[in-house]
């Protein structure tokens, strides 16, 4: 299968954020666990949901991460950074998915692709993002979506 998404860079990513390796992030075998990544990509999402500067939850409302897909591309080691790009791909009414690419002295280790949903604070139910919302969506969109995730791409229907 040719994959698209390892054609994107660091740079390709509207937000940008680092992390360090912790030495606690290591499996048996001498390698950054895979549940880590997980952590990683919050590292990379909160970054991008929270930033101060262009705020994407208004009064009483708050995120809530409805799907979270990972593909590892490589071993990660101790010690060392790792730095998270970020980039909404899609935007629907109350829900918006994100891409990330995880890397590690400029090599891709990961992708990732989340589907993050709006809520109302007290109902803990969905609501449709704001217009300021989709206004900073909009400017933190990537470039082009090669890097969506196969397997939630939309399929061609079957000609009759």
């Amino acid at each position: 299968m040719n994959d698209l998404k390892t054609q994107r860079v660091l740079e390709d990513y509207p937000s940008l954020t680092s992390t360090d390796i912790r030495f606690a992030d290591l499996d048996r075998q001498g390698h950054v666990n895979n549940a880590v990544f997980a952590t990683f990509s919050e590292v990379g999402r909160v970054a991008f949901m929270y930033d101060p500067e262009r705020p994407l939850a208004s009064e009483g409302r708050s995120f809530v991460i409805a799907r979270l897909l990972i593909d590892f591309r490589a071993e990660l080691f101790w010690p060392g950074t790792v730095d998270i790009g970020t980039g909404d791909v899609r935007v629907g009414r109350s829900s918006f998915t994100l891409a990330q690419g995880i890397f590690n002295d400029g090599r891709l280790v990961a992708t990732t692709e989340a589907t993050i949903v709006m809520v109302d604070r007290q109902t803990r139910r969905s609501t449709p993002l704001p217009s300021e919302t989709l206004d900073v969506l909009q400017r933190l969109m990537l470039a082009d979506t090669s890097d969506i995730h196969p397997h939630s791409m939309p399929q061609p229907k079957p000609s009759s």
